[in-house]
């Protein structure tokens, strides 16, 4: 990613978009063939110099320009031929953020295969589900991975529909008039970079455009954060039912040895922060004076290169977190075990309903026990196996059901039967 976005690679497509111009006007007659020749084989440029030239412009579209006149010679005057600087510097930006997509595309393919993976590793093994912090009831933790699998497949989705809607590009001149050039000389360099022409366009390709793009990275980024968060949950000491990998010769802190810290998944959480703060740019920039203003230019030379950067970054290292994630299902049954049987009171509830108990008097039922569970301690089944008005409604085998694990996690399968097939 960072290849994409170096100067050397931007001054390369604003060079492609150029070239491709005056191949379009070569075969119009509006320049010569030989004039083609010359520029096609001497044009030649260098970050060094176009850096220095932009210290006397201050303009970097001409600074380049002046590069590139002083290695073709005469035939120069044929390049930048009716263009304004934001045809080249936009259909270069969608050359750009469409290869930025595709590596990003491949990134959330390998973060897929490993959550894959990983859920039907899992998919029998049982663990506490939390609401509110709190214990919940019995869920599968393979259940976990297959909902990172299905939100991680939308934001492919959305990464794919990003391509498209940034895959465009515009040589309609100053205004987006076609003042100086023809349309269908637009369309016909567009279809030579592999890009579509805008429909309509003022100076500058329409910023919601980007904004799509970032907002997508944004909404992509947010879902790592949501994993990268699970994760530093898991390792909480008191939790302890999954791990970052802890490799030989790590150290946890300069002050005390025994710390083993969720620092990747804290790093991920972090980052993912910035990739949302710059989809903010992204919109921002949508709204601009006019036909064109310089207003979104500078945000977006930080915005678009640091976020497709940052992304391709942290869905890297979580797709390494996830792969080598080191877990401990003894611990998933002990703390589903803290409660010492609570988190079965809603299924409790519904087999005293089937027996013909309003769910007012069955909640009540219920809860008296748990209360005295929550603050006496003792264990739920017991103190419910030892109710007048529930054992008079439920054998003793009857109760032992409501106990059961197995109840809760009967259609992990067709879950996974949505998800993955």
């Amino acid at each position: 990613m960072g290849g994409i976005w170096s100067l050397e690679n931007k001054f390369q497509k604003w060079l492609d978009v150029e070239i491709a111009v005056c191949e379009v006007h070569a075969e119009d007659g509006t320049i010569p063939q030989d004039a083609l020749a010359d520029i096609k084989s001497k044009a030649a440029f260098t970050v060094e110099r176009i850096n220095e030239i932009e210290k006397t412009t201050d303009h970097d579209v001409i600074a380049f320009t002046t590069n590139l006149a002083e290695n073709i010679g005469p035939a120069a005057r044929f390049v930048h031929y009716g263009l304004t600087s934001s045809d080249v510097v936009d259909t270069a930006n969608a050359l750009l953020l469409k290869e930025s997509c595709e590596v990003l595309i491949v990134r959330t393919d390998a973060l897929l295969e490993v959550l894959k993976r990983r859920a039907f590793e899992f998919k029998d093994t049982p663990q506490i589900g939390r609401t509110h912090g709190i214990h919940a009831e019995p869920t599968s933790f393979g259940l976990v991975w297959a909902l990172w699998y299905s939100e991680t497949q939308r934001n492919r989705e959305r990464l794919v529909k990003a391509k498209e809607t940034i895959s465009v590009g515009k040589i309609s001149g100053a205004v987006g008039a076609f003042a100086h050039l023809a349309p269908d000389v637009e369309e016909r360099v567009c279809e030579k970079l592999g890009l579509r022409a805008a429909d309509v366009s003022t100076q500058v390709i329409q910023r919601d455009r980007y904004a799509e793009y970032l907002c997508t990275l944004a909404i992509a980024a947010s879902t790592l954060e949501k994993i990268a968060l699970q994760v530093r949950h898991w390792q909480r000491t008191e939790v302890r039912e999954a791990q970052e990998k802890f490799k030989a010769g790590q150290k946890g802190s300069s002050a005390m040895p025994h710390k083993r810290n969720p620092i990747l998944s804290e790093r991920i959480c972090g980052m993912a922060r910035t990739v949302r703060a710059n989809s903010i740019v992204g919109l921002e920039n949508v709204a601009l004076w006019h036909e064109r203003d310089i207003s979104h230019s500078s945000a977006e030379r930080i915005v678009l290169p640091d976020s497709s950067a940052t992304l391709d970054y942290i869905l890297a290292k979580t797709t390494s977190l996830l792969d080598t994630l080191i877990v401990y299902p003894e611990n998933m049954l002990k703390n589903l075990g803290l409660t010492r049987g609570l988190v079965f009171s809603g299924q409790l509830m519904l087999a005293l309903t089937q027996k013909g108990v309003s769910r007012e008097e069955a909640y009540s039922w219920t809860q008296r026990n748990a209360m005295k569970v929550w603050d006496e301690g003792g264990d739920y089944a017991g103190l419910i196996n030892q109710d007048a008005d529930i054992t008079a409604k439920l054998s003793p085998d009857e109760i032992a059901r409501v106990f059961d694990l197995k109840h809760y996690l009967r259609n992990v399968d067709k879950v996974f039967d949505r998800v993955f097939n």
